[in-house]
């Protein structure tokens, strides 16, 4: 019997059923081992013995490491098959030295698919584990957690914050500026003015929307609205006489395949879908699921910086492609140069494991999110394949004596990848329909003079997908991190979520004031994008990770002193109230969940006073569900979710409807579900409901900044 240990408990059966009763596949289950808490500071690091990590068995796992070691012993040879990256590679280090067996019986392969012919293919081409890659994920492991031991524990003694971390806290930071930024942002007012205009075609008006630009030889900001009714009294009984129209057509390329970090930002503006639900999702797709008589991995591994593609899976996709759309349609890799510089390790990007197995195929056997985020990959990773599309962009000049309007419109000559593939962005954007054919001299017909009062916007907080596409582009973190990056600063109450956007607490912003007064030389992003770089050297055999250790504890560690004897204590705070009960002082503490004020003889004497609820705050919406009570905004009290506004009918808990969003009068067509404003966006209140899969956003006309 040969023994193949994964580290996921799913991934057994899918791999089982390929190899047949010559294997027997078993699961760590994870991390069998992690650092001691002993030594100095704690860290199970010997600082000064070269930052030697001391390891001890995780004490929910000893079964499992027991179990293991009797199947490694009764086979003839080990085969270690954990996940296709530094921290799978450190988990089959792990397994290595806990079951202790000779050398030349234990080996390490390495599969990006859990497929048949990927799993016997990487059997054949076993190999020694890479320590490079194993000592790369040991000193990320020590940075967080000398960290996460000296820092967390200060900030907790002093200003009552739970953690913070390398990428932790620098994410936050970003947050928190963010928010200054638009705390100082001055708004300006100013105008635009549009003609909407008229166009007989065959006997059939089309409307058009002119914005006005100045004149031929020079852009007039309209600054007031004594600036737009001077235009006003001179264009509005004079001609629109088109002037001049231009046309360009230009190439549209599709995008590279998914990285793990594009796929969770297309997922959230697609689908709102957080970071961790796509890593879940995808996780499934990856490991395998039933479609009818067989068990397949659907999907490459999901947590990859690299865009490369297969030559098996190019060759089969060109055959795809080319049968069903035509020639025209293949272009094959494009030459992409990925951004930044943190790419790890020699990883395809996310794709299906079989072009042939399209989305339609196995939508029966799929819930909806794993259809769609199969869905969302499948067709990406076709689209980049494919050729770019032909866009064809018309800008026609409209003259009014001696002021400009412009026309602006789009049209596609040929859809080359659009036709599996429609990109998604980040930011709001009006789709630019296309325009009617144009002869110079032509006039066109007034409908009436539009103008518009606005402001300019403040930055816009921070999204999930914004934020990690900030990341990424800053070189912070790790793809495969973010999504724990994400909860770790809901958690612990650093942020709470307005209309899906990060917003700071004041214990959030509290900790980085803290942070930027005492350690800006670490938690910065240059010095976080420095150490992921010194971390892919480690990895690359290129420096030595010991050394990389001291620089940073020797920089660390003053600081540590200087903070512990500067920084101002902010909890417990003194109160002028006394306890009910014993009569001691009352202080005002930090806890996971905010503050609290509690006895100052605790344990003694354990009385907490009871926090008064928020007053809801009223919508004037009737609640759809009862029709007697009224839609109220609510604020999360207690868990992951505290600090997070909802809707609920103020006669609960009679009536328990609940609403991410508010409850507009218009029901589902589908399904008879109420309609909610989302953050501008018009969807169906059930979230399984199939409306939302299609239906467009719909934003509120009034302005951000308003």
């Amino acid at each position: 019997m040969k023994l193949l240990i994964v580290e996921s408990p799913a991934k057994c059966k899918t791999i089982a059923n390929y190899l047949g009763d010559e294997y027997k596949v078993d699961s760590s289950i994870g991390h069998i081992r992690d650092l001691k808490i002993k030594g100095k500071g704690g860290f199970g690091v010997d600082i000064e013995n070269n930052f030697q990590p001391e390891y001890s068995i995780l004490q929910d796992k000893m079964e499992v490491v027991k179990h293991l070691k009797q199947d490694a012993d009764a086979a003839e040879h080990v085969y270690l098959a954990t996940d296709p990256d530094r921290e799978g590679e450190a988990i089959s280090w792990h397994l290595s030295e806990v079951l202790n067996e000779p050398k030349e019986k234990v080996s390490r392969i390495v599969f990006n698919e859990i497929t048949k012919s990927a799993v016997t293919k990487a059997i054949k081409n076993d190999r020694e584990i890479n320590m490079d890659l194993v000592h790369s994920q040991e000193s990320r492991r020590i940075l967080d957690r000398i960290i996460g031991f000296r820092l967390s524990g200060l900030l907790q003694q002093k200003i009552g914050s739970k953690s913070a971390g390398r990428v932790q806290s620098v994410a936050l930071k970003l947050i928190v500026d963010r928010e200054r930024e638009i705390e100082a942002f001055d708004k300006q007012e100013y105008w635009d003015l549009y003609a909407n205009l008229k166009k007989n075609i065959n006997d059939s008006d089309f409307l058009l929307k002119a914005k006005f630009i100045g004149t031929k030889n020079e852009k007039i900001d309209l600054k007031n609205e004594d600036d737009v009714n001077k235009v006003i009294e001179r264009v509005n009984d004079g001609e629109y006489v088109v002037d001049e129209i231009n046309k360009k057509v230009r190439a549209r390329p599709s995008k590279p395949p998914f990285i793990t970090s594009t796929l969770q930002q297309d997922a959230g503006v697609k689908y709102n879908y957080n970071a961790k639900r796509v890593m879940s999702i995808a996780q499934k797709l990856y490991e395998g699921v039933e479609l009818g008589s067989e068990r397949v991995g659907l999907i490459t591994y999901m947590r990859t910086d690299s865009i490369r593609l297969s030559d098996e899976f190019i060759d089969s996709a060109k055959t795809y492609i080319t049968d069903k759309y035509g020639e025209k349609y293949y272009k094959g890799m494009k030459k992409t140069g990925q951004k930044g510089k943190n790419i790890q390790d020699a990883h395809e990007a996310i794709r299906p494991t079989n072009i042939n197995r399209t989305p339609e195929s196995v939508k029966k056997y799929l819930p909806a999110d794993e259809f769609k985020l199969y869905s969302l990959i499948y067709n990406r990773a076709l689209a980049s394949l494919m050729s770019d599309a032909s866009i064809e962009n018309t800008t026609v000049d409209v003259l009014n004596h001696e002021y400009l309007f412009n026309l602006t419109g789009e049209k596609v000559l040929f859809n080359g990848f659009l036709a599996v593939y429609e990109e998604s962005s980040l930011d709001d954007e009006e789709k630019i329909e296309g325009l009617p054919e144009f002869t110079k001299g032509e006039v066109l017909e007034l409908i009436e003079l539009h103008k518009e009062q606005k402001f300019t916007a403040p930055p816009y907080r921070y999204t999930e997908a914004r934020l990690i596409r900030k990341m990424e582009e800053l070189g912070i973190g790790r793809p495969s991190t973010y999504a724990l990056t994400m909860e770790t600063l809901r958690a612990r109450g650093y942020v709470s979520m307005e209309k899906r956007t990060f917003v700071p607490t004041p214990q959030g912003r509290l900790t980085i004031e803290q942070l930027e007064k005492f350690f800006s030389e670490i938690i910065n992003v240059k010095y976080t994008a420095e150490m992921e770089n010194t971390l892919d050297e480690i990895a690359a055999g290129k420096t030595v990770w010991y050394e990389e250790l001291k620089k940073f504890y020797d920089m660390f560690a003053p600081l540590i002193e200087n903070a512990r004897d500067n920084m101002v204590k902010i909890y417990p705070k003194m109160t002028d109230e006394t306890c009910p009960v014993c009569g001691l002082p009352l202080l005002i503490r930090r806890g996971p969940y905010g503050e609290f004020t509690a006895c100052s003889g605790y344990p003694h004497c354990k009385f907490i006073k009871k926090k008064e609820k928020a007053e809801p705050v009223s919508t004037g919406v009737i609640c759809p569900v009862c029709g007697e009570g009224e839609i109220v905004e609510r604020i999360s009290a207690r868990g992951r979710s505290k600090g997070t506004k909802f809707y609920a009918c103020s006669r609960y808990p009679k009536c328990k409807a609940t609403y991410s969003g508010i409850p507009q009068k218009e029901k589902c067509e589908v399904c008879g579900a109420p309609m909610i404003d989302d953050n501008g966006t018009i969807r169906c209140g059930n979230e399984h409901c199939k409306t939302n899969e299609a239906l467009h956003k719909v934003r509120t006309k009034k302005q951000k900044t308003e």
